[in-house]
């Protein structure tokens, strides 16, 4: 014994073109590359002066004690190198996923337990960076990447 028949597909009474569906699927992975290409740089952009000056370098690991960080020293080096890193691999696309690990690590901790105490609004890039990350760990990089370039599959 059969069912009843199943209902008509519900088709909206408007033309086709105004859902904007197909449009998503042209953009969707040079978005995702737009998104890599541009965070990946501005996480670089952001260590960059504590990559080249050690004083900057110390600067930073004196923010970390102010804020109650353990070894601020070695915090301020792995933080600084780990965001380079995640900078790097976003931009080239490989090891996408790990980096979005990292990178939401490092900025969730930066959240709770820096800018969460100025507000909302000082926490939000912060916040952003670590859903971005979130985002790379869970999609991965999207179909421009070095790896599908050099595996070709």
């Amino acid at each position: 014994m059969t069912g009843p028949n199943p209902p008509a597909e519900w088709k909206p009474p408007w033309p086709w073109w105004l859902n904007l569906s197909w449009l998503g699927v042209l953009v969707a992975p040079w978005v995702r590359l737009l998104i890599r290409l541009v965070v990946g740089a501005f996480l670089i952009w952001g260590v960059w002066d504590n990559i080249i000056d050690p004083f900057q370098m110390s600067a930073f690991a004196a923010f970390l004690d102010e804020n109650g960080f353990i070894w601020p020293g070695l915090m301020a080096h792995l933080a600084v190198y780990a965001q380079l890193a995640c900078g790097l691999a976003f931009i080239v696309g490989m090891l996408v996923r790990w980096a979005g690990l990292i990178c939401a690590i490092i900025f969730t901790v930066a959240v709770v337990f820096v800018e969460a105490k100025h507000g909302v609004r000082a926490a939000m890039p912060a916040t952003l960076l670590a859903l971005i990350g979130l985002d790379m760990l869970a999609r991965g990089p999207g179909p421009f990447n070095l790896r599908a370039l050099l595996v070709r599959r």
